[in-house]
């Protein structure tokens, strides 16, 4: 790490005598270096200190904090796991309670993607993202992201390489999850505000459907076949199950009383028996059985869970806790929580990768 220069006669005692401090790292540098394991890395991206924690699963000790910019929120892996990409936004913070009259404008030149190398651990770049980016999802063969843009009701596509926005197409107010469907033909785009579902063809760019799904839906997990999707209803209580050919609700499985759980995050276990639901200020991890569409057990965790991720062995879940700067490690297989692992201010979203 590097620090400030001092005097050569005062060298040896500068730390201790005069307490020299480190400089401010630049955009793109990293703090931290713990010695490293070979187990997966968990990464977490911290929408209030702006920045990237880099946890090593076996040590659960943060290796490594790399700056990101402002509001780093959706984080998500390449195909070939060998990029992050992270929605940063310059606009401010907004929420329940929240005049936002009294907000600053929002900062445009800070909207962007960041490109994470992992075998770096350094942000290479930032890309074009449309306006106010907060999630996305990546095409089946990695070349390009699709946008929500939360503050103009639209979805952006952009070319990874080229970092150019390719075109953007307007959807339901206050966009925020983004699915590709498995064979990559169709991106599932939630609207917060009117509770909606667009469809868009990606190769046509065009909004090919539409349809209800319930209050406040940010987040959607799709079934490898494609056939079924998970869609939280934030507002409901609940997550519901929809047929994603025909575009058509099936069944609103209910959580909790509406108000208090409030599903967030949907994430579907890789052979599809299980989905998990983080619940917010309900402050609960929820184990669905898919066969049977039964809460089968809950977890209580840090305080408001939103971004949740699985170890590649799928015998782990953590979940991202934004007020209590944590991580909580879920033990499956005894449906408790087994450590809690500080991360940066305000975690939002995670990501774990195998090394």
């Amino acid at each position: 790490m590097h620090r400030t220069p001092c005097s050569l006669l005062a060298l040896g005692a500068c730390a201790l005598v005069i307490g020299c401090s480190p400089s401010k790292p630049s955009a793109g540098s990293a703090t931290g270096s713990l010695t490293e394991s070979s187990a997966p890395r968990i990464y977490v991206t911290n929408e209030l200190s702006g920045d990237l924690s880099v946890i090593d699963s076996a040590t659960r000790q943060v290796i490594i904090t790399v700056p990101l910019g402002k509001r780093p929120r959706g984080i998500h892996a390449s195909p070939d796991h060998k990029s992050l990409y992270v929605a940063l936004s310059g606009s401010p913070i907004a929420g329940p309670g929240v005049d936002e009259t009294t907000l600053p404008p929002p900062d445009k030149t800070a909207d962007g993607i960041g490109v994470f190398d992992v075998a770096q651990n350094k942000l290479l770049r930032i890309i074009p993202g449309g306006s106010d980016p907060e999630n996305f999802d990546i095409s089946k063969d990695g070349r390009q992201l699709f946008i929500s843009n939360e503050d103009t009701s639209s979805v952006s596509i952009v070319d990874i390489a080229s970092g150019t926005v390719l075109k953007t197409v307007k959807v339901g107010g206050e966009p925020e999850g983004v699915k590709v469907t498995p064979d990559g033909k169709q991106v599932f785009i939630t609207s917060e505000e009117d509770g909606t579902i667009s469809v868009l063809d990606p190769a046509e760019g065009r909004i090919v459907a539409s349809f209800k799904v319930g209050h406040r839906p940010r987040s959607i997990a799709l079934t490898q076949d494609g056939s079924r999707a998970y869609v939280n209803a934030e507002n409901d209580g609940t997550v519901v199950l929809v047929d994603a050919i025909r575009h058509k609700v099936l069944k609103a499985i209910v959580l909790g009383k509406p108000g208090v759980i409030k599903p967030m995050a949907v994430l579907l276990s890789p052979d599809g028996s299980r989905l998990f639901v983080s619940t917010g200020r309900g402050q609960q991890v929820y184990n669905i059985d898919t066969a049977t569409n039964a809460v089968v057990g809950a977890v209580t965790v840090g305080k408001r869970p939103w971004g949740i991720a699985l170890s590649p062995d799928s015998k782990t879940l953590y979940s991202a806790n934004g007020p209590s700067n944590d991580v909580s490690e879920i033990d499956l297989a005894r449906n408790r929580v087994s450590h809690s692992i500080k991360a940066g201010n305000g975690p939002w979203g995670i990501v774990v990768l195998g090394r």
